[in-house]
């Protein structure tokens, strides 16, 4: 699903600011899907210029007017029919296990300070997300935080379970690298 789709779909939820588009995911979307401002504002103006949406300009004191975004029936359509089409398979972009799979020309050290604040921001996350459940929405958004927290569990257990798999092999590397 791409950004501008996902912005229609959060529009679903009710109205909301550019910002407050950013803030969904940054939390409930976090784990699947990344959007900058950059890619959101851009979005936001081309479903506006296709009908998809509607943008009203609020006042705020002492701020720039607040531009808050609706879904029109057609962007609903547009959103139904996206969802029933049938997803590709997912893919996981992953810095730093990009790194990891090269700890063997890495300082133990430096692989560990990785490990580590993989694990600390992990169950950093994952605090948030446990205390930011979901009481009410729909069952999709409960199934969909369920699934986050699922996916970080599993991901701290794994990596606290087998660091020592990149660790060695990052010992056997020279400080300086090869």
């Amino acid at each position: 699903m791409d950004i501008k789709t996902l912005c229609l779909g959060l529009l679903t939820f009710g109205d909301a600011s550019g910002y407050e588009i950013k803030k969904s995911f940054e939390g409930e979307l976090r784990h699947f899907y990344e959007a900058s401002f950059g890619s959101i504002y851009p979005a936001l103006m081309r479903l506006t210029k296709d009908g998809l949406v509607t943008c009203t300009e609020q006042a705020q004191v002492n701020r720039p007017d607040k531009k808050v975004y609706r879904i029109t029936p057609a962007g609903r359509m547009a959103f139904l029919d996206a969802l029933q089409q049938k997803p590709p398979h997912d893919r996981a972009r992953s810095d730093f296990m990009a790194i990891l799979m090269f700890a063997d020309l890495l300082p133990a050290r430096h692989v560990s300070d990785l490990v580590d604040e993989r694990l600390a921001s992990g169950r950093k996350h994952l605090a948030d997300m446990r205390r930011r459940t979901p009481r009410g929405g729909s069952p999709g958004r409960r199934f969909a935080h369920g699934y986050g927290v699922a996916m970080l569990e599993a991901a701290i257990a794994y990596i606290e379970e087998n660091r020592h798999l990149v660790e060695s092999e990052a010992l056997l590397a020279p400080a300086s690298g090869r």
